[in-house]
């Protein structure tokens, strides 16, 4: 491609209303252009990258034997409110009517609508295994859409489904989906992390996630020092501390005041947070329940809601808190609440610790289990760093991931509800063992900008740059155009910079669209020499005219 005569155009300064890195470089280098809250266009260049990206995802999917289709949009209400999913969703669902007043939506996800393609074909066991995916929009009403591409309202997804007999069956097809996610970000070049993660709307029996490890990544990465323990933090297990048995002292109630805070007990009452117990009070599909962490942990609130089966978890309200505890906010505590307490395992080895008294200024000290009821118990807090590590017992760390591609376990989750069955070897009724494959193409073109940039620009892989070699021409004596189209005919993507400005804004240019190799045709050409630029490395070599071409071609293996 030739940049006099093509869409093409730079941004100098850095854009603000993009809070990443990526977004920023995106915009500035003219891939990407927002057009709305959460809603982006790809540009040519952005879209070749887009393009790239796909081809990659599309070959290893293939080669997994994945078949390719199309799915529509815009869908009837009623496909999801049939799969009880349409609750689930809530307002995250655009919806609309037509002119008949039905309601319709657009798909965030296609589930549903892969169970009405398979049931036209199964019938039999003899029908399965296959695995079907597309590429397509998505749509999601994101509260707080952010950082460019990651956090958007339109999306464009690879999602695939298998469909198995049993459960066996269904471990194959998920081994061929996982190895073909190694294979395409392998190829893409991303640094990532595969970690266990919580099944969410998807449900099912099991979801793993992979993480491109970013210092902007949305999600917290649970990992061991020592052994492949990886886990994302909504679901990372923590390992009850066991504490030394101490004699229990008698309870007695002490004045605090003004001192709500965790902080201010501890100071106040000369004690470590290890012996002060936080109750939170948090509303559960309508019913408030008290929830006891130590006084350093934060609650995970995906662990409640597994614990007690639940679709919606929320922390209650101020005006809830002080109705139901009859205090000020900061005084919670167990002892004489008249609503269910759930205690998190850690706290059920300790021994008398501090916790609010349900009355202004006051707290409860050398507090014990016996001294209050409680209806349940569990693991309900994140875990944190140098925590005991559930495999092996060293320490774990955390990294921050972008969530660019997951494979779930789905079971019998959708064919149940949806009534997709086979006849067995018996002629005996049985469902359809199913797994589901994600993933998110704009958010990989976002995480590579994210892990490969620099003060100029972005430094993309040559396996998805928009070309990958840019020829930036100084004295406009023809070698140019003729080396532009030698490099063509030998099936190199190539940019030719031939435009009327100064070498200085070629250069900076080149280096923030993150063109992989620059060869600059200066007035060495006169010599036979053209200087050669590595992106990534800043290497600068000068090459004979009559070796470039097979010096490109060596360093594009």
């Amino acid at each position: 491609m030739k940049l006099k005569s093509s869409f093409f155009f730079t941004v100098r300064e850095d854009s603000k209303e993009e809070e990443s890195i990526s977004g920023n470089l995106l915009v500035r280098s003219g891939m990407i252009k927002k057009i709305g809250t959460g809603i982006y266009s790809y540009l040519p260049l952005g879209y070749r990258v887009l393009q790239k990206i796909e081809k990659i995802v599309r070959e290893e999917m293939n080669r997994a034997g994945a078949q390719e289709l199309v799915m529509p949009s815009l869908l009837p209400e009623d496909v999801y409110v049939a799969s009880g999913r349409r609750d689930i969703f809530g307002s995250s669902m655009f919806s609309l009517k037509d002119r008949m007043d039905r309601n319709y939506v657009l798909g965030p996800t296609h589930e549903e609508l892969f169970v009405a393609v398979a049931k036209e074909k199964i019938k039999s066991y003899k029908d399965m295994p296959f695995n079907l995916y597309q590429m397509a929009n998505k749509y999601r009403d994101e509260p707080r859409p952010r950082y460019g591409l990651i956090r958007v309202r339109e999306f464009i997804m690879k999602d695939a489904y298998s469909f198995d007999t049993d459960l066996e069956g269904m471990d194959v097809s998920y081994q061929k989906m996982y190895q073909a996610y190694q294979a395409i970000f392998d190829r893409l070049g991303l640094d990532y992390k595969i970690v266990t993660a919580d099944t969410g709307a998807m449900g099912g029996l099991l979801s793993e996630e992979f993480q491109a490890v970013t210092d902007i990544g949305e999600d917290i990465l649970v990992l061991c020092e020592s052994c492949d323990y990886a886990s994302n933090i909504e679901v990372s297990k923590c390992v009850t501390k066991e504490e030394e048995k101490e004699e229990l002292l008698p309870l007695e109630k002490v004045y605090t005041p003004n001192h709500g805070t965790i902080e201010e007990i501890t100071s106040y009452l000369h004690v470590s947070e290890d012996r002060v117990v936080k109750t939170l009070i948090y509303q559960v599909d309508g019913l408030f329940y008290a929830c006891m962490i130590p006084g350093n942990r934060d609650l995970n609130e995906t662990k409640l809601q597994k614990l007690l089966h639940a679709k919606e978890v929320v922390l209650a309200e101020p005006e809830d808190v002080e109705r139901i505890t009859k205090a000020k906010i900061g005084f919670a505590g167990p002892i004489g609440l008249d609503i269910p307490v759930i205690v998190d395992e850690d706290v059920l080895e300790m021994h008398n610790y501090v916790v609010g008294a349900n009355e202004t200024d006051y707290h409860y000290q050398n507090v014990n289990t016996k001294d209050f009821k409680y209806q349940m118990s569990g693991d309900i807090k994140n875990v944190k760093e140098h925590d005991v590590c559930p495999k092996c017992g060293k320490s774990l760390y955390f990294k921050k991931g972008i969530e660019v591609g997951n494979t779930f376990k789905l079971g019998t989750k959708y064919s149940e509800s949806l009534g997709l069955y086979y006849s067995d070897s018996n002629n005996q009724l049985q469902l359809v063992q199913m797994g589901c494959y994600g993933i998110g193409i704009g958010r990989i073109l976002a995480a590579l900008v994210e892990q490969n940039h620099d003060e100029y620009g972005i430094c993309f892989p040559t396996a998805v740059a928009p070309y990958q070699v840019a020829i930036v021409d100084i004295v406009e004596n023809g070698y140019a155009n003729k080396l532009h189209d030698t490099l063509e005919n030998n099936g190199i993507d190539v940019i030719l910079d031939d435009r009327d400005l100064r070498p200085g804004v070629k250069f900076n240019d080149m280096d923030l669209i993150g063109i992989p190799i620059r060869i600059t045709v200066g007035k060495k050409i006169n010599d036979g020499i053209v200087e050669v630029k590595i992106r990534k490395t800043g290497e600068i070599k000068e090459i004979k005219i009559e070796e470039v071409v097979s010096y490109i071609e060596q360093r594009l293996l």
